[in-house]
């Protein structure tokens, strides 16, 4: 069965009083319908993407799958003045595609998660043939009366969910509800899977569990709420205790910071597994990264040698745990110009080697860079500008094929752990070799612009 994303992006943004329609808000560098674009066309399990817009925006639409390259989206439709006429065009678009899934996401839904669309895939792999995405209610519902907006009921909230999209179908059924309820006089809808539930009662309809996160963006205090997520957006990916690192084979790493920690740790899985591998740090005496030019010397060197490079991983980075009013200014220039600065040289250094080899740049913040903390703080800023440093330039070189990505591991047991904390209970941390598998798996994954996060549970 193919899989078919049909992004619904027909709306006209009357209830946010923009000039444009919501979906065309920009947010992180993008339009949200791009953003929204973006998650399905790299979607291993979607085989294709229709886009359905409002008639006198379709030149706009074009414009982003031609500019972005979106080489899934086989169709630009026209939708109507109300939702399901959207839905009914895109039915129409498929009909002689007896063997595919619809699957129906609101293009200002732009945060929906890989794991959300897998499970989704899943349930209509499974048998289901109508699936919906829902969060649990967490505030009270109460029904109240026409007339006078007096309480009416209080439903019981334990068995009251919130829907989301996406909602996927099998093409013959959503076809066959909608074919049902046009027959209605009296027919009203606010969703799909509200279609076939009041016209296909008999047939089931799988719930997949949603996300917070996965939020439609309707009114305009939303937009600052959207800018926030984007900001801390993270991926947590389930597969960091795996071994099999038979891509990194004859590709050359460099590693900044690869004397000790988490950066040994990665140079020696690394060099385990057959790749090529460079390691770099002050520490050794060869490169310091508040340098540009040390920088630039170090990736020059192995480009000469090896005629390539294929990823870069800067690890370095330092931590003085104490209040700002007690650290001298030589400590405070050294957290500023190794924690952000080097960041900057490694990145700009990097270029034109990664742009060659249409290869991946990894930096690593810190669990600190959510919310700055008393004696943290020269070291969550830093770690926070990290984090927008990444998003940024991840989009920026979107179009040369470089992947940009930023480990977020929670505490690990590290040489510069112990110096600030001593010794703890090594159970509750993880070690470096945990955040070394993780950062191996990310440079070989297609993710970018993430902020990915390691977590002990996942081991």
């Amino acid at each position: 069965m193919r899989n078919i994303a049909v992004i619904l992006a027909g709306g006209t943004g009357a209830r946010l009083n923009l000039e444009l329609p919501k979906q065309f808000f920009k947010v992180a560098g993008k339009t949200v319908l791009e953003h929204t674009l973006d998650i399905f066309q790299k979607h291993k399990k979607i085989d294709e993407i229709a886009v359905v817009g409002h008639p006198d925006f379709i030149g706009m639409i074009e414009d982003s799958v031609n500019k972005n390259a979106y080489t899934k989206v086989k169709k630009i439709l026209f939708g109507g003045n109300e939702r399901y006429l959207s839905t009914w065009s895109a039915i129409n678009a498929y009909e002689d595609c007896n063997d595919c899934h619809l699957i129906f996401h609101d293009a200002v839904r732009p945060l929906v998660s890989d794991r959300i669309i897998d499970e989704v895939i899943q349930a209509l792999e499974g048998g289901y043939r109508a699936v919906d995405v829902a969060v649990p209610a967490v505030d009270t519902i109460i029904q109240v009366t026409s007339a006078d907006s007096e309480i009416e009921t209080i439903p019981d909230r334990s068995k009251l969910m919130r829907g989301q999209t996406p909602q996927a179908f099998t093409l013959q059924l959503i076809k066959k509800a909608y074919q049902s309820a046009f027959k209605d006089p009296n027919f009203k809808s606010t969703d799909d899977c509200g279609v076939v539930k009041k016209y296909l009662p008999a047939e089931p309809i799988f719930v997949v569990k949603g996300e917070e996160a996965n939020m439609k963006l309707t009114y305009k205090e939303d937009t600052y709420l959207l800018d926030r997520l984007f900001q801390l957006k993270a991926s947590v990916f389930t597969n960091w205790a795996v071994t099999d690192f038979t891509g990194l084979k004859d590709k050359v790493l460099v590693v900044f910071g690869g004397s000790y920690g988490i950066g040994k740790s990665i140079v020696d899985i690394a060099a385990a597994n057959n790749a090529i591998v460079y390691p770099f740090s002050r520490s050794c005496g060869n490169v310091d990264i508040c340098s540009r030019t040390s920088v630039a010397q170090a990736l020059k060197n192995v480009y000469q040698q090896e005629g390539k490079i294929d990823f870069v991983i800067n690890t370095a980075a330092v931590l003085k745990k104490e209040p700002l009013m007690n650290m001298d200014y030589e400590q405070i220039l050294e957290a500023v110009h190794t924690n952000y600065l080097g960041t900057v040289h490694v990145a700009l250094e990097s270029f034109s080697y990664l742009k060659e080899s249409q290869g991946h740049l990894l930096f690593f913040t810190s669990s600190s860079y959510t919310r700055g903390r008393a004696y943290y703080s020269l070291y969550s800023s830093s770690k926070a500008a990290v984090v927008n440093f990444v998003q940024a330039i991840s989009q920026e070189w979107d179009g040369f094929k470089i992947k940009v990505n930023c480990i977020n591991p929670e505490r690990t047991h590290t040489p510069m752990r112990i110096k600030n904390f001593g010794n703890e209970n090594i159970n509750t941390l993880l070690s470096a070799d945990h955040v070394a598998n993780a950062s191996i798996a990310a440079i070989l994954s297609e993710h970018s612009g993430q902020v990915i996060d390691v977590k002990l549970s996942a081991f």
